[in-house]
């Protein structure tokens, strides 16, 4: 069985995964623990998770392989953590008990920009 979530590139919020002080139990769907786990990768130039920035595309984790799959980019081609946080986010996604093995693909089509951000996200960068 596939679980699959694909994000909304203009409604990030309607996907977003708990918070960190409300970690998903273990009998979450694995999906959701995947989506914590990326929860807690930050941008090191901005202080908001890279989820909540709607730097995720699609999450998804296949139960017969124990495969996920992430689709991401980042805030711009050009960025100087591009080399990082892709491999931050796959250690991450390791840690989920159940995950085998990762792919992180990283994508620029369609761009990022900052509508794709949370509500939460625009909140604490002032961008209200």
């Amino acid at each position: 069985m596939k679980q699959f979530v694909s994000l909304k590139l203009d409604d990030s919020e309607n996907h977003q995964a708990p918070k960190q002080e409300e970690q998903p139990s273990v009998d979450a769907p694995v999906v959701d623990r995947i989506i914590a786990a990326i929860k807690t990768v930050y941008d090191p130039e901005i202080p908001v998770d890279i989820f909540s920035l709607g730097l995720i595309y699609s999450v998804r984790f296949h139960e017969d392989t124990k495969k996920a799959e992430v689709v991401m980019t980042l805030t711009s081609p050009g960025c100087f953590a591009a080399g990082m946080i892709p491999g931050q986010v796959e250690q991450k996604v390791l840690e989920v008990p159940e995950v085998q093995t990762v792919n992180v693909e990283l994508t620029f089509d369609p761009p990022w920009d900052k509508t794709m951000m949370s509500e939460a996200a625009k909140l604490e960068l002032g961008f209200w």
